[in-house]
């Protein structure tokens, strides 16, 4: 399997299964540790931390970048030096390689 930062994501609108807890279990191996599924496998969720609000807001501001440009869109919750992320594939109504490729192009925000 290519480089998950490397791919982009593909349409989903539902009438494929949603990835196996086998699968999902891979994919997770592929990112950064704070990475971790919830929901029984239905969600990928992560914790970040910053400095200051400013690289806060840049980091948020890069997520959505990604979300935009890979039709992909998690939901993000963040405070002043905290940003909480957590996607899903709803059409499918669990996980979806998707997921784990923004998740991948995410933690090259963090490690470039």
């Amino acid at each position: 399997m290519p480089d998950l930062a490397t791919r982009h994501c593909v349409p989903c609108e539902g009438g494929v299964p949603p990835l196996t807890s086998e699968q999902a279990s891979e994919r997770l191996r592929q990112l950064d540790g704070r990475w971790q599924t919830m929901e029984d496998h239905h969600a990928l969720a992560a914790n970040f931390e910053f400095s200051n609000y400013f690289r806060t807001l840049a980091f948020v501001n890069a997520v959505a970048y990604i979300a935009i440009t890979e039709d992909h869109h998690p939901d993000i919750t963040f405070g002043y030096r905290t940003v909480h992320i957590r996607y899903t594939t709803h059409a499918i109504d669990g996980l979806s390689d998707n997921d784990f490729i923004c998740a991948a192009r995410i933690d090259a925000l963090v490690t470039a």
